[in-house]
């Protein structure tokens, strides 16, 4: 599929068009990936952040937002209730927190390793390729880091203190040493085109991301991005739907965002090509703070309750949750 074929699909308004490729991605994430949903549990550990994204709740010139960072001994709780839901994977999100050392964070990751065994992903922001090597030495498997957007241009506006050519050559580093890769971007972005969005797939395509996740722009209030308009919903459907098909066997996840906006959306991405689902496992009182976009916290925080509601919805659409850490499939078959 090339670019102005990737438009073509992107821009079609034809309800029989659009449910054709709805079910083309659902059909090739069923040969491809097979039908299992996997989770990964998240644990956000600190909202701290040194950069000043222009849409970001996290940015470091939002003063009203009241900053945490989980102690080491409540992240090692909470990543074992991971693993006792039978989650075989955990992520620890955060802000780019100047507390978190090279030490700090490989300490962190072994602890966790020696003691839940479980899958580490890491999703923490830009570092130094030595940072990267030694998080990997350490026992992390995986890193999450989004793109956001494919065009410098509109990169440069909406992150004033970052380069998209060092955003880039992190995710190229990461793939070197051999993270099992997530990328991603949002849909709705100010001055984003149809035109960005197909570049953004390429882009990915030609990196060989692992984990791609894509959800619709948000804005927050504390931002300047605050008068901006939500990202269409049906669009990120379409864009997922793209994106399997282009990428064939990567994990896509139906992110958190959808899920904040509108749960059946988030089942529609499910059911257009997407595979995955992260379940937050951050306690409310702090999960509260960690307001990337408006709304997270209106998503239950009782683990029980979510399970048992996605395994409900899931049987719904003939999928089911899956077990273990739920990696990559062999990319031959992609």
């Amino acid at each position: 599929m090339d670019r102005d074929e990737i438009i073509r699909l992107l821009a079609t308004t034809d309800a029989d068009e659009v449910r054709a490729l709805l079910k083309a991605a659902d059909q090739t994430r069923r040969r491809l990936v097979g039908d299992e949903v996997y989770l990964r549990g998240i644990i956000e550990f600190s909202n701290h952040c040194v950069r000043n994204c222009r849409y970001c709740g996290l940015r470091r010139g939002n003063k009203a937002l009241r900053r945490y960072r989980i102690p080491d001994d409540e992240v090692l709780d909470l990543a074992a209730r991971v693993r006792d839901a039978g989650i075989g994977t955990v992520v620890l999100q955060a802000g780019e927190d100047p507390a978190h050392t090279a030490e700090y964070i490989c300490r962190l990751v072994r602890r966790i390793k020696d003691a839940t065994g479980l899958t580490i992903t890491l999703s923490i922001g830009e570092r130094s390729y030595g940072d990267y090597r030694a998080f990997k030495a350490s026992g992390a498997d995986r890193y999450l880091l989004k793109h956001e957007t494919a065009d410098p241009e509109l990169y440069r506006r909406l992150h004033p203190d970052s380069d998209y050519d060092n955003r880039i050559r992190c995710l190229k580093w990461l793939k070197e040493l051999g993270y099992e890769t997530g990328a991603g971007n949002m849909v709705g972005l100010p001055g984003q085109t149809l035109a960005t969005l197909a570049d953004d797939i390429l882009l990915m395509r030609e990196l060989d991301i692992d984990m791609i996740g894509i959800g619709p722009f948000i804005p927050h209030p504390d931002t300047p991005l605050k008068n901006a308009a939500v990202g269409d919903l049906g669009l990120v459907l379409k864009v997922i739907a793209v994106t399997r098909l282009v990428t064939g066997n990567t994990n896509i996840p139906a992110t958190t965002a959808l899920g904040a906006l509108d749960p059946e959306i988030r089942l529609g991405a499910l059911a257009s090509g997407a595979n995955v689902v992260m379940p937050d496992f951050t306690p409310a009182h702090y999960k509260q703070h960690y307001e990337i976009y408006p709304g997270r916290s209106r998503v239950s925080s009782d683990i029980r309750e979510v399970l048992a509601g996605l395994e409900k919805d899931l049987a719904g659409i003939n999928l089911c949750i899956g077990q273990g850490s739920g990696g990559r499939r062999n990319r031959s078959d992609g």
